[in-house]
């Protein structure tokens, strides 16, 4: 009788036994579970403050360097944006400084808008080919090669540009060589990759159903990649073409190496002509920091900056456009 009721009671202890450490260890499991979401999500906040706090440092470096030639130079900012004349150690008893910028804006303009109108028309050809027409072995060949070319470094294209395009102008078309020419040419090579990707993306992200429904119709592929396809797209293929007029805006090395940077205006595709970026890269090294000269400087970094919100913007205007639509 005893050992009958010894036994029932050690059963009893062994399983609350059991099920205590069973509770205790779920509750050890929860609470971890609950630190590392605490943890994971103090890192996720730091890490997005510290990006926030980076672009806020930047923008207000380069803004108080680039507004030094309007409030602490008294450079008016029609002179700097409108005036051809570039001077900026001119010495007082000629006249004094000259600070317009006129020239390498419009060379930036020409040589981004020209290499954007050569290189979209391509991408988006190349890209609907990708998306819709290429057979698997075709994706499998052309996704490398564009990579590829994402992947060069920009003063291997700027070498390239000088050893073969410039001779080339120069010797066939007409000029020096060093030209706007050589210039939207090197730069609508280096943006392809761009408008490629994003453009093969949009595509790739239409619903199927509506390729679907228009070849039931009876249209043809032809038929259905241009009147359906594409439109629908609008919105990414319009992305895809200022994500590379950013990319060409901002470039500066390759660039660089084949408009021949001469500070005046062009007239042709075939003069030379420099840009805002070249401007900064060839000039900062003889400057002072604090002068007027590297004040302008910086208003140049300025304006390429107020250029790539502006791009931001018209990105986002253009999105939520086509999520309306």
């Amino acid at each position: 009788m005893e050992k009958g009721i010894s036994r029932t009671l050690g059963g009893n202890g062994c399983a609350g036994l059991n099920s205590f450490s069973r509770a205790y260890n779920a509750r050890s499991v929860q609470k971890r579970k609950k630190i590392g979401e605490v943890f994971g999500r103090l890192v996720a906040f730091l890490a997005a403050a510290l990006v926030v706090v980076l672009t806020l440092a930047i923008i207000y470096f380069i803004g108080a360097k680039g507004l030094a030639t309007f409030t602490v130079n008294g450079v008016s900012v029609s002179e700097f944006l409108f005036s051809s004349h570039w001077w900026p150690d001119r010495p007082v008893e000629q006249g004094g400084p000259m600070i317009g910028s006129f020239p390498f804006i419009l060379g930036s303009i020409l040589v981004s808008l020209l290499a954007v109108a050569l290189s979209a028309p391509l991408s988006i050809i190349v890209a609907v080919f990708m998306a819709e027409i290429a057979p698997g072995w075709g994706q499998r060949a052309l996704q490398p090669a564009i990579e590829i070319l994402a992947g060069i470094p920009s003063v291997v294209y700027g070498y390239v540009g000088l050893s073969l395009l410039v001779p080339f102008i120069r010797n066939h078309i007409g000029g020096g060589g060093f030209s706007v020419l050589a210039g939207f040419i090197v730069l609508s090579i280096m943006i392809l990759p761009t408008i490629i990707s994003v453009s093969t993306d949009s595509l790739r992200a239409l619903p199927p159903q509506w390729k679907e429904a228009a070849l039931a119709l009876g249209s043809t592929r032809w038929q259905t990649i241009r009147l359906v396809l594409v439109p629908a797209a609008r919105s990414g293929l319009i992305t895809a073409i200022v994500l590379g007029l950013a990319r060409a805006f901002g470039e500066a090395l390759a660039v660089q190496m084949v408009i021949g940077n001469t500070r005046t205006i062009p007239h042709s595709i075939l003069d030379p002509v420099m840009t805002l970026t070249s401007a900064i890269t060839i000039d900062m090294g003889y400057t002072i920091m604090g002068s007027l000269w590297n004040n302008a400087l910086w208003s140049m970094g300025l304006l390429l900056l107020l250029m790539s919100f502006f791009f931001i913007l018209v990105i986002r205007v253009v999105v939520r456009g086509g999520m309306v639509r």
